[in-house]
């Protein structure tokens, strides 16, 4: 996936207006038969697996016994026992050996990245260029689930999640089809492409995390602010260290901060709190659509919405004040 095609500020502007093609083909995926409960399925991921509906998908994290995050994941099921799990590209490898250790009992699972093809359509203008591709039933989907459709005889899923804010859908096909899929969305229609960097910055806009950079091993959900995908009423890997950390307080947090000029913090600047370090960025960019600098990163103790920081690197001082996530609204999901 290039960072970009005709320009970062370019394609984020098209994403947010009308609709964009992303190419997500590096993402993983893999393929489960498996009872959720008898083959531990269900204890693997934080959030409650058994009561996923068929064509629907959940988003969620597979955690170690000290609730680091190993990753986080969507997790599609596909009827009563099949399943698909979509895993970050870096990961895939660790979280396709940790599914066969954590897994028991009778259980099929294959690592299907090589052979699936992967096609983000996002945009306010998505649905009306994937009805014309794929008929009246692409209407019908509601937002996190899924459904089979056909490209050029080809059996496909798309879901309707997204990773931008905005109306958008997520297109699997065969490694054979996706390249004709992708020249077929760019012909005529008004879609346009879109690359690495213009991704970075709709998701940051939307306070969506990135794995390798706001969530990782040595930080858990909590102290990522995202107690909302973990289900406590079940049993899963890391769970009796997340109780302790409920009950104590995560030593850390995950802020959203928005400058006070155009300026854009960047992975790495310190968090400053007058003469006081207290946090490092995890995510920054310029954002296109508020016109300022933004961004994402870990402070040790609480601070309040409004609160004011700085962060810093060698060369560069930023003014900054704690922001409510995201820090932009949408209503088109």
């Amino acid at each position: 996936m290039p960072i970009q095609y005709q320009g970062i500020l370019a394609e984020h502007a098209y994403t947010r207006q009308a609709v964009s093609v992303f190419d997500v083909c590096h993402m993983g995926e893999f393929l489960l038969e498996a009872d959720p409960a008898l083959s531990g399925f269900d204890r693997v991921v934080t959030q409650n697996i058994i009561s996923i509906p068929p064509a629907s998908c959940r988003y969620g994290f597979m955690l170690n016994e000290q609730a680091g995050v190993l990753d986080d994941l969507v997790v599609y099921r596909i009827n009563k026992n099949n399943w698909m799990l979509v895993v970050n590209a870096a990961t895939a490898l660790g979280d396709f050996e940790y599914l066969k250790k954590n897994l028991s009992g009778e259980y099929h699972l294959q690592n299907v990245s090589d052979k699936t093809g992967k096609l983000d359509l996002q945009g306010p203008h998505s649905l009306d260029v994937l009805r014309d591709i794929f008929g009246d039933d692409i209407g019908k989907l509601s937002y996190y689930t899924f459904a089979d459709f056909v490209f050029e005889k080809e059996h496909c899923i798309i879901s309707r999640t997204g990773y931008t804010g905005e109306l958008g859908f997520e297109i699997y096909i065969s490694n054979d089809y996706v390249v004709k899929l992708w020249e077929f969305l760019l012909k005529g229609r008004g879609v346009k492409p879109a690359g690495l960097g213009s991704r970075d910055t709709l998701r940051l806009e939307m306070g969506y995390p990135l794995y390798g950079q706001d969530l990782d091993i040595n930080r858990t959900p909590l102290a990522a602010g995202f107690g909302k995908f973990i289900d406590f009423s079940k049993d899963f890997i890391g769970k009796d260290a997340l109780l302790k950390e409920l009950n104590s307080g995560p030593g850390e947090h995950l802020i959203c901060f928005r400058a006070d000029s155009r300026r854009a913090p960047r992975h790495g600047f310190a968090i400053f709190d007058m003469d006081k370090r207290v946090g490092t960025v995890t995510s920054g960019s310029f954002s296109p659509t508020l016109s300022v600098g933004i961004g994402m990163g870990y402070v040790a103790g609480n601070y309040n919405i409004g609160t004011q920081l700085v962060v810093r690197d060698v060369s560069t001082e930023i003014s900054v004040t704690i922001v409510k996530k995201p820090f932009l609204s949408k209503t088109s999901l």
